[in-house]
């Protein structure tokens, strides 16, 4: 039988107002907090527009940007190029290093969330990779009153077919006023609940939850199956990510991240030497 999970922390995010085309951001993960939110790194809101995040490299993760609204348009040096919408989101693996540039459309005001993942050691020299989580091929688990739309990982008895270096869930939950569901992890999992949109109820505990905030949810054993239930008091959007801690030392310097000072000088020796270029 799946252990309940509860609820850990509530936090709320605040929202500072950016400068020239960057309109406003919040630190749904504030960067820093490498062993509690093991394996993720940060994991940002945005509203932005043209201009805001220009040709930059990364090494050693990966980001998921999800888009709220507006359409921006996705550029690397390794041949990615794509337009998301609304509902679309993407996984881009800067592995062993990536140049890329993440641009509005022209006129658009984009309204996104992106998460900073960690890779393992052995990962971080990948080669840099680019996947497309469309809208309209995600995959949906259809409830009483809720549908589920899994990016990455499973939902129930619905699988994503996005390819992970790090296990990861990374679902969509769109629940109906009084409505209840439950969302399946295994018990080693680090996870969280980000509300976009009304309020409810969450975990074991019944913990009250509601738009703008943060449930960081109860870890549990590692050899057990879990499950977190959410219940939506008025009609609840929310974003539940939750993946496997790596446990290995972090060292993020700007956009790299690595486990020694050492790797991070290589990264920018790399990039500086023009090494982050596909081969060929």
């Amino acid at each position: 039988m799946a252990k309940q999970r509860g609820i850990d922390r509530v936090w709320t995010v605040e929202y500072q107002k950016g400068s020239g085309p960057h309109k406003q951001v919040g630190q749904v993960l504030p960067p820093g907090n490498w062993e509690q939110f093991d394996p993720f790194l940060l994991m940002a809101e945005d509203w932005f527009q043209q201009g805001t995040f220009p040709d930059h490299p990364h090494r050693g993760m990966e980001t998921i940007t999800y888009v709220i609204e507006g359409k921006l348009k996705h550029e690397d040096n390794h041949g990615g190029s794509e337009v998301l919408e609304p509902g679309d989101a993407q996984l881009m693996t800067a592995g062993s290093g990536i140049v890329h540039s993440e641009d509005p459309l022209p006129g658009e005001t984009v309204h996104s969330l992106q998460l900073w993942l960690n890779l393992p050691s052995s990962k971080k020299s990948a080669k840099p990779r680019y996947q497309d989580l469309k809208a309209e091929s995600v995959p949906v688990r259809k409830e009483e009153g809720a549908e589920i739309r899994v990016y990455s990982g499973s939902s129930g008895d619905v699988q994503a077919k996005t390819e992970n270096h790090v296990p990861l869930t990374y679902v969509e939950l769109n629940v109906d006023a009084g409505a209840k569901i439950t969302q399946d992890l295994p018990g080693s999992f680090n996870g969280f609940i980000y509300i976009l949109e009304g309020n409810g109820t969450f975990g074991s505990g019944e913990t009250e939850g509601k738009q703008n905030q943060v449930l960081w949810l109860g870890r549990t054993s590692k050899d057990t199956a879990s499950e977190v239930t959410i219940q939506a008091n008025d009609k609840l959007r929310a974003i539940l990510v939750a993946g496997e801690p790596i446990g290995e030392p972090v060292v993020a310097r700007g956009p790299f991240v690595m486990n020694t000072e050492e790797e991070i000088f290589q990264a920018y020796r790399d990039y500086q030497e023009g090494k982050f270029r596909p081969s060929k």
